[in-house]
């Protein structure tokens, strides 16, 4: 997770620094917020709030509405990192979500990436972007043009068989969250492979050695 640290930490690093953590809290593509409902409807009724609160600042969020709730995020502006608007956006998305009785669960917080390590000389990012229909973001990596799938990082491996890649899942949560989802990981049958990062991240294995890192640091790193 390294180099893809470096580069997540630099879109954290925006104009808002060490504010208080907008919406509910940080994770691998910005601040997210996750609000139960009791149908669709009651999770649509938040929509037109959100609209009218990302038309007064400026800002550009993505929704997510299912039957189940409504997930809010406010996507990393590239280098810039998050726009100071975020906070004021989050305080009157959860003033609305608050009056039409949605619950905010921050358990339910999260955005996923795939790590996929290659050999040091390969380019596997053309193939991956044309089969999934990605387009490049950065140098390294490759992203969902509507912002739907999980973000790909890829990066160099030294000293392996060009013939065989390893890949792994990054699972970015809220820091309040990061260590029951390890309980819960491991208590389904995972492996500690690595805690020497923690609490910013914990390396976990799948009983065939699939792996996964928990990350929470995007949601503390100064």
């Amino acid at each position: 997770m390294n180099r893809r640290t470096d580069r997540m930490r630099s879109r954290r690093q925006g104009s808002i620094g060490r504010r208080a953590s907008p919406i509910g809290g940080f994770t691998g593509t910005g601040p997210q917020a996750v609000f139960t409902a009791t149908s669709l409807s009651h999770a649509a009724g938040l929509v037109a709030p959100i609209v009218a609160a990302a038309e007064r600042f400026g800002l550009r969020p993505d929704i997510d509405v299912r039957p189940e709730g409504v997930v809010v995020r406010v996507p990393c502006a590239g280098p810039e990192g998050i726009p100071a608007a975020a906070v004021d956006f989050a305080a009157a998305v959860s003033v609305a979500a608050a009056e039409q009785r949605l619950i905010p669960d921050p358990s339910r917080a999260q955005s996923i990436g795939i790590y996929v390590a290659q050999h040091s000389g390969a380019d596997v990012r053309p193939f991956f972007t044309a089969a999934l229909g990605y387009e490049d973001m950065g140098d390294t990596d490759a992203a969902d043009p509507m912002r739907c799938g999980p973000q790909l990082a890829f990066n160099p491996i030294a000293g392996d068989s060009p013939s065989r890649g390893r890949t792994h899942f990054d699972v970015f949560v809220p820091a309040d969250q990061a260590q029951a989802r390890v309980d819960a990981a491991l208590a389904a049958g995972g492996r500690l492979a690595d805690d020497s990062h923690a609490p910013a991240w914990w390396s976990l294995a799948s009983p065939d050695n699939h792996g996964v890192d928990i990350a929470s640091w995007t949601d503390t790193y100064e």
